[in-house]
């Protein structure tokens, strides 16, 4: 990923350690339907039009998936916090979108895109158990998903699990490092990650992840 993202512009990671700082003090997310209070996000729409490689930032919006794709937390409009202006226009952010696009509209050609960024913060901890994914293994209702590793700290397991549209087993495997990155064909598969686990319960345990998914209209 790291070779990708400078093959095409030298400068696109230079602000990545700032870009990675902005997953501290991230609100907690209020809308955990099992109660948990272990995810902090943020969270932002963008779109492009066909035939232009122009990514757009949309009006801050709620954000919304049926319970058909997400049974534990849909059905409800869930307004987070916006990703901050700095961020989303950081050559790390800029450049993993222009990634994303140039990918997905290869592979979809000629689309206008409903793009969405979250960033997440999973906290591990002894009292509650830790879910990257609380609603399970799921699918998220678009086209294409990246997942990208922004930091693991002091945790275990954290593996992400792909899946048949029937659940069987196609392939597991765990971000580790920085970069390291998963992209999703979301019609096609059903996707998870195991619950993480401090390894020292006496120092912060966390797992950062950068989502963008990207849906045709």
């Amino acid at each position: 990923m790291q070779a990708w993202l400078l093959e095409d512009k030298s400068e696109a990671l230079s602000d990545w350690q700032t870009f990675a700082d902005s997953w501290n003090n991230m609100p907690l997310d209020e809308y955990m339907a099992d109660g948990g209070r272990y995810r902090r996000r943020r969270y932002a729409v963008l779109s492009s039009q066909a035939a232009s490689n122009q990514i757009t930032l949309e009006p801050h919006q709620p954000h919304y998936q049926s319970l058909d794709y997400n049974t534990l937390n849909g059905g409800v409009a869930r307004n987070f916090e916006p990703i901050l202006a700095e961020t989303i226009h950081s050559n790390s952010m800029q450049a993993t979108l222009k990634f994303c696009q140039a990918t997905f509209s290869e592979l979809m050609p000629n689309k206008s895109w409903h793009i969405e960024c979250h960033q997440f913060r999973i906290e591990a901890n002894s009292d509650e158990l830790a879910k990257p994914t609380p609603e399970g293994v799921h699918r998220d209702g678009v086209d294409f998903v990246l997942v990208m590793m922004i930091k693991r700290q002091n945790i275990s397991s954290g593996t992400t699990t792909m899946h048949d549209l029937e659940q069987n087993n196609l392939d597991s495997f765990t971000l580790t490092e920085p970069l390291d990155s998963a992209i999703v064909n979301d019609k096609r598969c059903m996707h998870g990650v195991t619950p993480i686990v401090p390894i020292d319960n006496t120092q912060p345990a966390y797992r950062d992840v950068l989502v963008i998914t990207f849906r045709a209209i």
